[in-house]
């Protein structure tokens, strides 16, 4: 062979490298502490490390299709691009932040398989200094038909047996997803699990991760199981409805985008709790103007404060309650439409003993907005929602809690995103109930400002499974996902001991506790729970006045899961800080080293030394404290603290 015949073909493998089968790839996080390898060889797998410390062991990715060859290796890579993105965005609603700092690496390789129908299939990894997330990009096919997921190959090998948070729904994937986070070794899941997210592990020598999805569109949602071996978890995706267990999950006609797979990471828990990572893998905000999307805090006409009865004297009363507490919004829930879930419901019109447009003008007189229930088939049937949201707005409704969903497959996902940018052209909040959970969406559509899919204070009125340490799990394991619709504000409090189911409903922690629920839990719409007569003039009904339920910043100050959660979030130049305690009494120690320098006034709302027999006994008092110094906070067996920490400025003269 000639010279240059050899030069050319060496170049000809150097410029044709990326088409070399069996090669690695890896991208780090900003930081270089978080590594990601993906490994192209006969099948396509990723690994992830921290701090040189493997945290998923080589684990599987691609696909199975309906009437098609498995997806997941034997390709080339087409093309390899890095990059690094540092950019800073205001969210609309702040949940944990004025300004959020979305920081990554990326590697996003184009992938062809080498033979048969040589299928495409682009990879996306991202790598933040609190975690790391993958998502694929999947082509339309060769026929011009629908393509069918059956099952997506993405696999996590978690090294050794940590110790893990689960919440499993044992009656299927079809659920409200409210259900306890019980503590296990990550062996404890079978083939059989249908564990849902996030899924928090403690692996020791601080190194914390939890794995959860964001931006879910178009697609199944995602829970965990494995595959008979200990801690190879498995990614199980829904059922299309009317599809068998190993039936199609996704459809699509076109190409398409799956959700991202992410692993939040970090030295202590309070990396994943102060994280952004969720909201930063969706898209900036889609609503040209959402100036009028507002924040806050809602009275609640329900069956939870006793036997309310859907008449105007009791609205009236729950819309003063608003207006006393400086609270935004005044929710009318269920039956203010009369029959629902049926095809008789007229969700148009209010019930003959209620006076819709004086309910509107009331609450306006009282400077409150009107938050109105439905039931999720009545909103669907006939896509009365199409009809019905101009209809609320021309109304001066505020926004719309919707209820009793308890699905999130591929056409539950759609139907929610289909209802939120309805919402938005109409200028109405959402408030999903019977929700799966949170994915980031709120960055892009902000009207979308809570969700339940949380076992919250509802759950004191009909069971026994509320206890302050699953209160104080939330914060470590649902909360990872983001906003939280607990509806808190029990302030009928009383011991263990004293708790039964009944109504108006009991709470069986400190009225403290209960108010830090409102500093600790993530809910930028916040609708309280309880009873007019409940609250008003009540000890720590002035601490429900002032809190807000948007934040500039958030500062994790100590906890572990189920034992007790102390946070810390900032408004303007006020501090707010949150102490959940467990079932144990304990005195705890807070460094306030997230102080500037100089004196504050700290006002405090906490447990008394009597609260652990009189659970409504509150402790308020005033003190000096500054930068660097350490509080010792005793808290009662289900007890709890809040302070409001304000700049000690001289008074003029």
């Amino acid at each position: 062979m000639k010279l240059a015949g050899i030069l050319n073909l060496v170049l000809l493998i150097i410029i044709g490298g990326s088409h070399v089968h069996g090669q690695s790839f890896s991208v780090k996080s900003p930081d270089k502490k978080i590594s990601v390898s993906i490994g192209n060889n006969e099948k396509l797998t990723y690994s992830v490390s921290f701090e040189g410390r493997t945290i998923v062991d080589t684990s599987k990715l691609g696909f199975e299709l309906k009437d098609e060859k498995k997806m997941d290796g034997d390709f080339i890579v087409l093309k390899q691009e890095t990059n690094t993105t540092k950019e800073s965005w205001a969210p609309v609603v702040k949940s944990k932040r004025a300004t959020v700092l979305n920081y990554f690496s990326e590697l996003k390789l184009e992938l062809k398989e080498k033979s048969g129908l040589e299928r495409r299939m682009d990879l996306f990894v991202r790598a933040y200094n609190d975690g790391i997330a993958i998502r694929y990009k999947l082509y339309r096919g060769e026929k011009i038909t629908s393509r069918g997921i059956t099952r997506e190959l993405t696999a996590f090998t978690i090294p050794s047996d940590p110790k893990a948070w689960i919440v499993e729904y044992r009656g299927g994937y079809s659920s409200s997803q409210e259900a306890e986070y019980i503590e296990h070794n990550l062996s404890y899941l079978t083939e059989k699990s249908i564990a849902g997210l996030p899924l928090l592990m403690d692996y020791g020598n601080n190194c914390w991760v939890a794995i959860t999805e964001a931006n879910i569109d178009n697609y199944s949602g995602f829970y965990i199981g494995t595959d008979g071996s200990a801690n190879h978890l498995t990614t199980k995706l829904v059922p299309i409805p009317g599809e068998p267990e190993n039936g199609v999950k996704v459809r699509f006609n076109d190409d398409i985008v799956t959700p991202w797979r992410v692993l939040m990471i970090g030295e202590t828990p309070g990396t994943l709790i102060e994280s952004e990572i969720i909201q930063n893998l969706n898209e900036p905000c889609a609503i040209k103007d959402p100036s009028w999307i507002k924040p806050g805090k809602s009275s609640w006409d329900n069956w939870w404060s006793g036997d309310v009865k859907m008449e105007m004297p009791v609205i009236k009363k729950y819309i003063d309650l608003a207006s006393q507490m400086n609270w935004e919004y005044m929710l009318v829930d269920w039956k203010w439409y009369g029959k629902f879930n049926c095809p008789e419901a007229d969700i148009t019109k209010s019930d003959p003993q209620l006076d819709m447009p004086e309910i509107i003008r009331y609450a306006k007189s009282k400077n409150v907005r009107i938050l109105v229930w439905l039931y999720s088939s009545d909103v669907n049937r006939n896509s009365a929602y199409k009809e019905v949201f101009p209809l609320y707005k021309k109304w001066g409704i505020a926004g719309v809690k919707i209820d009793f969903m308890d699905r999130d497959d591929q056409e539950m996902v759609n139907w929610y995103h289909d209802i939120i940018k309805c919402a938005a052209e109409n200028q109405l909040l959402v408030v999903f109930h019977g929700a799966y959970k949170p994915d980031g969406i709120i960055r892009t559509y902000p009207n979308m400002i809570t969700r339940e899919g949380v076992m919250g204070n509802e759950y004191y009125n009909f069971s026994n499974k509320m206890s302050p340490e699953h209160n104080v799990k939330l914060a470590f394991t649902r909360m990872l996902a983001g906003q939280m619709d607990y509806t808190p504000g029990g302030f009928l409090n009383v011991t263990k001991q004293e708790f039964k189911n009944q109504r108006p409903t009991v709470v069986s922690n400190t009225r403290a506790a209960e108010l830090s629920k409102f500093v600790i839990y993530e809910s930028p719409l916040t609708i309280v729970c309880d009873h007019p007569d409940h609250i008003v003039n009540q000890p720590g009904a002035d601490f429900l006045k002032i809190v807000p339920t948007t934040w500039d910043n958030i500062k994790y100050l100590g906890g572990y899961p189920g034992e007790y959660i102390a946070l810390a979030k900032q408004k303007g130049d006020t501090w707010y800080l949150g102490v959940m305690n467990n079932s144990i009494r304990k005195e705890v120690e807070i460094k306030l080293d997230f102080l500037a320098a100089g004196n504050y006034e700290m006002e405090v709302w906490a447990d008394s030394p009597e609260s652990d027999i009189k659970p409504k006994e509150l402790q308020r008092r005033k003190e000096i404290v500054k930068n660097g110094e350490t509080l010792k906070i005793n808290m009662a067996k289900n007890g709890g603290f809040v302070s409001v920490i304000r700049e000690n400025k001289p008074k003029k003269n």
